[in-house]
C-alpha cells in the first residue's frame, strides 16, 4: 500500500541523484511512496512501471529496468534475492531520511547486505567511479624484500605491511618465491631467459585489456569526447564485465554497438550478450513466399502442353 513520504530539500542537490537520469530520479522518488516502512519493495520492473508510470506509456518496464540499474549502480537502491527465491530491492538511505511514526511489521525479507552485514558485490565499483581494472585483474609486479636471507625472498605487495609470515598460504619456510598467478612460471631467476636453457616453462601470455584501455578506445572512436559522467558510467559497466571474466573482444563489440546506436551505458551488458550469443534463425523456419512470375520461355517451362 502506497504511503505519504518526505522529500528533503537537499535531495535536489544530491550528487548521487545527479549521477542518474531524470527518469531514474523520478522512479527513485516514486519508490519512496511504494516501499514498506523499512524501505523494501518487490524488484519487478513491470509492476513498478504500472504503479509509477501508468500515464506515461512510453516509459514501460524496459525503461524502468534501466532506471533501477542506474539507481543500483550509484548505490541508491540495493537489489537482492530473498530466502523465498524472489527478487527485492531496498532503498539504502530510507531509514536515514524517512521517520515513520508507527512502522508496520516486516513485509519483505531483510536486505542481506545492509541488514545482514554482507558487503554488496557492486559497492567497490559504484562508489569509486572509473578505477584501474588492474585492481581486479592484474596485480602489481611483486617486489623483493631487501634482505639476504633466502627465506625472506617473498613477493611483498604494496599496502600489505602487516604480514610477518613468509607465506599466507603455506605456514613453512619457502626457499624460492612462488610464481605469480598473473604471469607464466619463468623458472629460476639466475638463468638467462634468452638462452635455450633458460628454464621458461611457458611462453608469455598476452596482456589482458583493462577497463581504462577499453574506455579510451571508446572515447577515441567517438566524434567528440563524451562527458566525464558518461565515460565513468561506461567504465563501471566494463569493469563489472571484465570482473566476470568476459572476453574483452566481446566487450569491444558491445561498446561499438552502444556507440553506433547512441544507447545508455546501462544497456552495455545486453549488447555484450548479443555479441556473445548472436540471434540465430529458428530451425525449420518458414520460408518467405515469393511472388509468382511468368517464365521467360513458356514452351520450355511447360513442355509444350500449352
Amino acid at each position: 500500500m502506497a504511503r505519504i513520504r518526505t522529500i528533503k530539500p537537499e535531495a535536489f542537490s544530491s550528487e548521487s541523484l545527479a549521477a542518474v537520469s531524470i527518469t531514474a530520479e523520478r522512479t527513485f522518488f516514486g519508490l519512496l511512496t511504494q516501499a514498506d516502512d523499512h524501505g523494501r519493495f518487490r524488484d519487478q520492473s513491470a509492476v513498478i512501471a504500472g504503479l509509477l508510470w501508468s500515464l506515461r506509456p512510453e516509459h514501460g518496464p524496459i525503461e524502468v529496468e534501466d532506471d533501477l540499474t542506474q539507481l543500483a549502480g550509484n548505490e541508491l537502491i540495493c537489489r537482492y534475492e530473498g530466502e523465498d527465491g524472489k527478487r527485492y530491492l531496498h532503498i539504502v538511505t530510507f531509514s536515514k531520511h524517512q521517520k515513520v511514526n508507527r512502522p508496520s511489521g516486516v513485509r519483505h525479507p531483510n536486505c542481506p547486505y545492509h541488514d545482514g552485514g554482507r558487503v554488496p558485490l557492486t559497492s567497490p565499483l559504484a562508489r569509486g567511479g572509473l578505477r584501474e581494472a588492474s585492481v581486479h585483474h592484474q596485480a602489481p609486479a611483486p617486489e623483493l624484500a631487501p634482505t639476504s636471507h633466502a627465506a625472506s625472498m617473498i613477493p611483498v605487495s604494496t599496502g600489505q605491511d602487516g604480514f610477518s609470515e613468509p607465506s599466507a598460504q603455506h605456514q613453512q619456510e619457502v626457499r624460492e618465491p612462488a610464481p605469480s598467478p598473473h604471469g607464466p612460471d619463468l623458472g629460476p631467476r639466475i638463468m638467462d631467459l634468452g638462452s635455450p636453457l633458460g628454464g621458461a616453462s611457458a611462453p608469455a601470455t598476452p596482456q589482458t585489456a583493462t577497463a581504462q584501455q577499453l574506455v579510451a578506445e571508446y572515447a577515441a572512436a567517438c566524434g567528440k569526447r563524451p562527458p566525464e559522467k558518461v565515460l565513468g558510467h561506461v567504465g563501471r559497466e566494463i569493469s563489472k564485465l571484465l570482473h566476470e571474466g568476459i572476453d574483452p573482444d566481446h566487450i569491444r563489440a558491445g561498446v561499438d554497438r552502444m556507440r553506433l546506436k547512441s544507447l545508455y551505458p546501462s544497456l552495455l551488458p545486453s549488447l555484450v550478450n548479443e555479441a556473445m550469443n548472436p540471434p540465430q534463425a529458428a530451425a525449420g523456419a518458414r520460408r518467405t513466399p515469393q511472388p509468382y512470375t511468368n517464365p521467360a520461355d513458356a514452351e520450355a517451362a511447360y513442355g509444350g502442353q500449352l
